[in-house]
């Protein structure tokens, strides 16, 4: 039920006010049967649509919770998604409504609902080609924002002159937040957000081994940068794009109109 069909119950005295307020309490979400309750409100107060975490979920149940997002929402963002259970979800729904994309384990599935370009712009590096799931995990995020995406990948600092140029890439795009992947030492978000006058979310990936390895001595460097950066979680790509695109979807509303 829509709100504006509670209001106008209450308004006409069919509800009360107490059963309308539990209605409009419970608008919102939707349940897939009693395994999930799908935030089909999230994108609309917060800017971020709800994504579906496959790792750990039964394969039917994922279906069922696909399904049920789709058909609420038009579009499902999937990530996380082993092999096995992509190929479940292309053989249930059709292949011209699902978008794989396979270096980030992730899939949008959706009814032919499109996404609105915001303006918003954001450039995502990564360090190393083993960084790459990580960062098309920020990608996908980014890109059902709204949001265009700028991308250069295997740009570390053991071949620093691989950055520069990607550095004035961004410059010239004009991008509005800078996404940074990086596994090992984790320097090269400290070093682009010293290049470039806009926000950079650092993420520590998990690769790199020994000491400090698995991410760790990644977060570490990040943590201790001695340039302005924000840093999210190990290996959270979502987390990151989601955040650029937040930034860049923020700047893009404040806009003069052409």
């Amino acid at each position: 039920m829509e709100l504006g069909t509670i209001l106008k119950k209450l308004k006409n005295d069919q509800l009360d006010i107490n059963s309308a307020a539990d209605q409009i309490k419970a608008l919102g979400f939707t349940c897939a049967s009693d395994i999930a309750k799908i935030d089909t409100h999230r994108k609309h107060r917060t800017g971020i649509p709800e994504a579906i975490l496959a790792e750990g979920k039964f394969t039917d149940d994922l279906v069922q919770i696909v399904r049920t997002q789709v058909n609420q929402v038009g579009r499902s963002l999937v990530t996380r998604i082993s092999d096995p259970q992509f190929e479940v979800l292309r053989d249930v729904f059709e292949d011209d409504h699902v978008i794989w994309f396979s270096h980030a384990r992730a899939a949008v599935i959706h009814d032919g609902t499109p996404i609105d370009s915001t303006g918003g712009i954001i450039g995502i590096l990564s360090a190393g080609t083993a960084d790459i799931m990580v960062a098309e995990e920020a990608k996908v995020i980014a890109l059902e924002m709204g949001c265009e995406v700028f991308s250069a990948y295997d740009v570390g600092v053991a071949g620093i002159h691989r950055l520069m140029p990607q550095i004035e890439m961004l410059k010239e795009k004009k991008v509005n937040a800078v996404v940074v992947a990086a596994g090992r030492e984790g320097t090269l978000p400290t070093i682009v957000s010293g290049l470039i006058d806009v926000p950079v979310i650092g993420v520590p990936v998990s690769t790199g081994y020994g000491y400090g390895g698995h991410g760790e001595a990644a977060l570490m460097s990040m943590l201790q940068s001695c340039s302005v950066l924000s840093v999210v979680n190990i290996d959270a790509g979502f987390v990151a794009g989601a955040f650029a695109a937040q930034i860049a979807n923020m700047v893009a509303d404040t806009r003069p109109m052409p």
